[in-house]
């Protein structure tokens, strides 16, 4: 039976490379109808907060990566926190079992340098505890080779000579982590452990205590690590490195974990649903050789991931990610009562010829502007920008043009307003002002959004519609004679 598990430490925010294990993880076990576990290990009190803890359940669940057992889940096998394992006296029976065999020691430290061993033995030094001295135990590292299978790096052994003996638990009676995470994983059953590579180092320490547990060592693939630019290990001097950054950002979860996906497994086609491929999924297409996170790449994937997206489906998730961040500005709430207001089929429509343009969300709400507030300053609108101003509106050129735009589409029937019946009117137009196609398109565009970049124009207007198309054609005749 396939038991994998996912084991985050609650000190900081889910960073995007624990999120690539956990997604390898996760597919190993649905590939498998195995079970995809996860544990908070928040023995270090210091930093552990049930804050980054639940930060941590919500992003994962936002990733897609939900768990089958675990905090919040429940299971036969918890508890699913390493401190409430502490408290239930989970790992003391094991600490005395070591002791017991002799293959584990008491140390004890002098008073005045707690750094300064005195006294090793394997019965309790009760009469140093008295006096107020710090108590630890040590594993005894065996004389001999460490080996275990790793499936990506194959067999590997690993002299016990350069490994000295090392500490279990500490002064104040808690485990470390070496100790509790090999009995974790023999309690919860753990079959295999899919974990960054920086973990090998560990490995090593934790198969010596499986062997002198006299349990079955799990499978192990170590994964490489993620990369910024400078070859070094992803982190915030690189740039957002967590899940909450990216969501943050305005990108999809699809296009998040696609790009996840591609750092590592190597797949046929660059643009795919990770969670639609299980069948595919194989560790033998799992590369032994470090990938560079490349935020360019990563915007690129998801704006062909929103391209692909129906617009109701990138409509849900729009107004979702709004609803997430409108604690962030009110312009978030602005725009959603907006999308509330005109509902949800004129929203697609803007959505549907939007989506050419885009690769993130902000990128949206930028584009959408001139379709859900008005361009003059009754409406917050953002009036026309300078560029347009400077490079059309303020030509001589401008007035004609308007005028016999608005003359033309004034004579278009409303219900003849498709975007075929809309082309062919733009198209005449510098046929009858004798002005260039370039002028005329860019003078129209400005003049009904206010901007130069825009979805396209024929679309853009068809959607605006005639009554709004006609008062902002209107309005820009206005702003002509006030810049004579």
């Amino acid at each position: 039976m396939v038991r994998v598990r996912f084991a985050p430490s609650p000190t900081g925010h889910l960073h995007v490379g624990g999120v690539r294990t956990a997604l390898f993880n996760w597919l190993f076990a649905k590939k498998h109808q195995g079970t995809f576990v996860l544990r908070v290990e928040d023995t270090d009190e210091n930093r552990s907060t049930r804050e980054f803890e639940q930060q941590i359940f919500d992003s994962l669940r936002w990733c897609g990566l939900d768990w089958d057992e675990g905090p919040e889940k429940g299971g036969d096998f918890g508890p699913y926190r390493q401190s409430e394992r502490i408290e239930v006296g989970e790992y003391s029976s094991l600490i005395e079992r070591l002791l017991a065999s002799k293959q584990a020691y008491y140390v004890v430290y002098d008073l005045d340098d707690e750094k300064k061993e005195i006294e090793n033995t394997y019965d309790y030094p009760a009469r140093y505890a008295e006096k107020g001295h710090s108590i630890t135990v040590k594993f005894k590292v065996p004389e001999g080779k460490t080996e275990f299978k790793d499936l990506l790096r194959g067999d590997m052994a690993f002299d016990n000579e350069n490994y000295d003996d090392f500490i279990i638990q500490k002064s104040n009676g808690k485990p470390l982590y070496n100790f509790v995470v090999v009995a974790d994983d023999h309690a919860m059953q753990i079959s295999h452990v899919f974990r960054g590579e920086d973990h090998i180092t560990n490995t090593p320490k934790q198969v010596m205590l499986y062997m002198a547990l006299g349990w079955e060592v799990p499978l192990f693939m170590h994964i490489p690590l993620l990369l910024g630019d400078d070859k070094s290990p992803l982190s915030k001097r690189h740039g957002g490195t967590s899940v909450a950054f990216f969501r943050k950002e305005g990108y999809l979860r699809d296009g998040l974990m696609n790009y996840l996906a591609l750092l590592g497994w190597t797949v046929k086609d660059e643009i795919f649903n990770p969670f639609e491929n299980v069948e595919q999924f194989s560790i033998s297409d799992i590369t032994n050789k470090s990938v560079v996170f490349d935020y360019k790449k990563l915007e690129w994937v998801n704006g062909k991931q929103m391209r692909l997206k129906d617009p109701r489906k990138l409509r849900e998730e729009w107004t979702a990610w709004l609803e997430f961040m409108q604690t962030e500005d009110a312009c978030y709430s602005r725009l959603l009562d907006r999308i509330k207001a005109v509902g949800p089929a004129y929203t697609e429509n803007v959505i549907a010829i939007c989506r050419e343009k885009l690769n993130t969300f902000p990128d949206l709400n930028e584009l959408v502007e001139p379709f859900f507030f008005e361009i003059d300053n009754t409406d917050e609108g953002p009036g026309y920008t300078q560029q347009f101003v400077k490079k059309f509106l303020a030509k001589e050129s401008a007035p004609d043009i308007l005028k016999t735009a608005y003359e033309e589409f004034e004579k278009l029937d409303e219900t003849a307003y498709s975007v075929e019946n809309v082309e062919q009117v733009i198209r005449t137009i510098p046929e009858k002002t004798g002005h260039g196609k370039k002028r005329c398109f860019q003078t129209i565009r400005g003049a009904v959004t206010g901007r130069l970049i825009t979805p396209g124009l024929f679309d853009t207007i068809r959607v605006l519609g005639k009554k709004r198309v006609l008062k902002r054609l209107k309005m820009a005749l206005k702003e002509v004679e006030t810049l004579v």
